[in-house]
């Protein structure tokens, strides 16, 4: 991998650094909320700027990518920001062939299937082809007050796409390559690692505060396999950016199996989805590690009063963790109400703390009274 120069030269001050202290497990004056997908289809404002392009064509214009990074900012008052970007746009920095199609997701046409599609991935061009992100992170940092989140695609859930040529339900193809194809699957797994590596580590340097590493569909694996063909890489990958002094992140999908294995890394956060209550989280971790999460996605097409009922009890179970930040447990879908993610937030803010330090408990009229 390249040498990287440390990033720990001076930015912008931050004003709200609530996301941070709760990462580091401490315990802000408020508890930390943001959500993954903040940024995008939700928001009215999003859709009126965004143009008819490929996504892939906005990330490439930093002063765009810094505005629709800051709308859920200003609109939602949340507690970090993350980067307007995609897990695949390392891929087009090394060399791939990448489209995202709306309402399909990442689509790949030539998909990986022998040892010469390795010569395809290129990790040590990413930096000199992908300065259009570096450029949108140093205008979000001189603009913004609060933490900024950078991310990448875990070494699995990017093979998954270049397998599978896109989204799937089963990951069927990557898991028969995966076990027919050992010495292979490591390879590209190896290169996959220098790739998220590399292209995390430029955003370190040009100034984000945190990364989260997404590997979102590994929760299609059962812990053996897991432990056999993805946990080696993904401890590779965040040992190398340990590094760093920015806290790491890990989150994916269904992985309630997996948690012990996924925190067992150098990592300061572990992010739960929906299916796992954060008290049983913290019962079969015993790492000291910070938590994220996690309100079930779909909650947010119901009532206002329903999601904040659904948050008291995140908040409750989120009670024996030492620190803790609230998300959902996946992101934001296209279809949710703006102003609902707006109660929240407040919400949150207002009586988050309270609830997970037991100076009240969570009850419906605290909920009404919040909602007159």
């Amino acid at each position: 991998m390249t040498e990287h120069p440390d990033a720990t030269k001076l930015k912008t001050p931050i004003f709200n650094a609530t996301f941070l202290e709760a990462a580091s497990g401490k315990q802000p004056d408020h508890t930390p909320i943001w959500f993954m997908r903040q940024a995008g289809r939700s928001l009215p404002e999003y859709r009126r700027i965004r143009g008819v392009g490929s996504i892939l064509e906005v990330i490439k214009d930093p002063s765009l990518v810094a505005e629709i990074t800051l709308q859920p900012v200003k609109r939602y008052n949340v507690d970090a920001a993350v980067l307007y970007s995609d897990i695949m746009v390392p891929l087009l920095g090394s060399g791939l062939q990448v489209d995202i199609v709306p309402g399909k997701g990442p689509q790949i046409d030539s998909t990986f299937k022998g040892a010469n599609d390795l010569e395809l991935i290129k990790p040590d061009e990413i930096k000199n082809s992908t300065t259009y992100v570096t450029q949108a992170i140093e205008l979000l940092k001189s603009r913004l007050e609060i933490p900024l989140i950078g991310f990448a695609g875990a070494p699995f859930t990017v093979a998954s796409y270049m397998i599978e040529g896109g989204p799937s339900k089963t990951y069927a193809k990557t898991k028969a390559f995966m076990l027919d194809n050992e010495t292979l699957w490591h390879r590209l797994m190896d290169s996959l690692v220098e790739v998220a590596f590399e292209f995390l580590s430029l955003q370190i340097e040009a100034g984000v505060d945190a990364v989260q590493i997404f590997d979102s569909w590994v929760g299609s694996l059962s812990p053996r396999h897991y432990r056999k063909y993805v946990k080696p890489h993904s401890a590779a990958l965040f040992g190398e950016l340990s590094k760093f002094p920015q806290p790491r992140v890990h989150f994916g999908v269904g992985t309630g199996e997996l948690l012990i294995d996924m925190v067992d890394m150098d990592l300061e956060v572990i992010g739960i989805d929906w299916r796992t209550s954060l008290d049983d989280a913290r019962s079969r971790i015993k790492k000291k590690v910070s938590f994220q999460g996690n309100l079930d996605p779909a909650v947010l097409q119901a009532s206002s009063k329903t999601v904040l009922i659904e948050a008291l009890q995140v908040l409750q179970s989120s009670r024996p963790c030492d620190g803790f930040i609230f998300n959902l447990g996946h992101g934001v879908p296209p279809g949710a109400d703006p102003k609902t993610l707006e109660l929240l937030v407040e919400f949150v803010h207002r009586y988050g703390h309270l609830i997970r330090s037991g100076e009240i408990e969570p009850s419906l009229d605290l909920v009404l009274e919040f909602l007159k």
